[in-house]
């Protein structure tokens, strides 16, 4: 009966069966097969949710969304453009650059595709950009802000492998710069070949003029990663401060929006969170299942039996998390996989909080991975693009990312220097 437990998720997954349903009835079959008694299901729900850390995630929702509808984004974009004037490919870098501060405003990816995205896409084919390009760029560059913190999912991780959200942040800077720096790389070797048109020259008058418009702007990270780590409020406070500050700067401030707007906001951001919950929900229970049955430990005992070193673990490890990026949502993966993974790199003496940030940076990977991609599904339904224009534009981005994981995976200090200096 144990092969049937062990199959039927991915029956279920290739018929097309919402995720946090799979792992609920996977649960509810391995339940029926064993002597632990199924009220233990509803407990393990409930006892999933019910935490202060994960109060973080609606409020960076919401944050994000306010960022996105009330202005920022605009002059955040605007900022950016002016900065890298007169460079060629100087708007494919501000694209990136925006999706980076962005990132640290709403740390959520799909919301950065699609607030850069609105504003960059346009501008970029009228610049003459090709179209594989300009959707490649924006689906792959959107997922830099699951890498940058704060990061919704380096928050998910942290409450499930009990580690300092302050010190995944504070991990995920070096990476998420150094998967930027990689792509700007490539955009200036693509830029020399293709010769896009180059925007209007620098000019510092226009520079400062739009610096002092974005300054508002600009303030968001600082609220938000500075009260942290002066210490000042928690990341769970932070996420709240950050949704106070956005309804000012954007209500307040910039004046971009209403009471009306904030309202409904608040209610898609409900919606976006109650979406993640649930997967929330049916993931840790199916987590819990799998390490009260002792699979963690005994996954762990037979890689410990095989003799592989540390680098071959992580290997093997990296290349199992970009085959299930592609498949399973980045929410689901990280609650499944964290309770299997993370006792086999402790054995071979990985940090935990290392290891958060190669499995963000890998699942983040997965958000422009096809098929099951959902930064492929925002953009196609943001631009009408098909998928035969999207997916070639995404693969140069993805063997970047690879590139960068590899260095991300095999130098731990670019993880690890600055939570070593908390």
């Amino acid at each position: 009966m144990g092969w049937v437990v062990g199959l039927l998720p991915f029956v279920l997954l290739c018929l097309g069966v919402p995720v946090y349903l799979i792992f609920l009835a996977s649960t509810v079959v391995a339940l029926w097969t064993s002597s632990v008694p199924p009220t233990m299901i509803p407990q393990n729900i409930f006892g999933s949710i019910d935490s202060f850390t994960l109060l973080a995630v609606p409020f960076f929702i919401f944050a994000g969304e306010l960022m996105g509808r009330g202005g920022v984004a605009v002059r955040l974009v605007d900022w950016v453009t002016k900065m890298f004037g007169g460079v060629r490919g100087s708007l494919a870098l501000a694209t990136v650059m925006s999706c980076e501060i962005f990132g640290t405003m709403s740390g959520s990816s799909p919301a950065t595709v699609a607030a850069i995205g609105r504003l960059m896409y346009p501008a970029l084919l009228k610049n003459r950009y090709d179209e594989e390009f300009s959707l490649g760029l924006i689906t792959s560059t959107g997922a830099i802000a699951t890498v940058i913190p704060p990061s919704i999912l380096m928050i998910v991780y942290g409450a499930s492998a009990e580690v300092s959200i302050a010190k995944l942040f504070l991990g995920g800077f070096l990476p998420g710069m150094l998967i930027g720096l990689f792509m700007a790389g490539y955009i200036l070797w693509h830029s020399t070949r293709h010769r896009p048109e180059v925007g209007d020259r620098f000019n510092l008058r226009a520079f400062l003029w739009s610096s002092r418009n974005a300054i508002w702007a600009l303030g968001v990270p600082v609220v938000i990663l500075g009260g942290i780590y002066s210490g000042m409020f928690t990341p769970t406070e932070a996420a709240g401060i950050a949704g106070i500050y956005g309804i000012l700067v954007s209500a307040f401030v910039y004046r971009d929006i209403g009471w009306k707007q904030i309202w409904e906001i608040a209610v898609n951001s409900g919606i976006v969170t109650a979406q993640i919950m649930i997967i929330v929900a049916g993931s840790m229970v199916f987590s819990w299942y799998l390490t009260v049955s002792g699979v963690p430990q005994a996954v762990t005992d037979f890689i410990q039996s095989l003799h592989a070193s540390r680098w071959g673990v992580l290997l093997a490890i990296n290349t199992f998390l970009i085959i299930v990026g592609g498949l399973i949502d980045p929410t689901s993966a990280t609650l499944v996989l964290t309770p299997l993974l993370l006792p086999i790199v402790k054995s071979v003496g990985v940090d935990p909080v290392h290891f958060g940030i190669i499995l963000t940076v890998n699942l983040s990977m997965g958000m422009f991975t096809p098929p099951f991609a959902l930064n492929i599904f925002m953009t196609q339904a943001l631009f009408g693009a098909p998928t035969s224009k999207i997916y070639p534009g995404v693969v140069p981005f993805i063997i970047i990312q690879v590139a960068a994981l590899m260095f991300i995976t095999y130098i731990p200090w670019i993880s690890l220097v600055l939570p070593g200096m908390s």
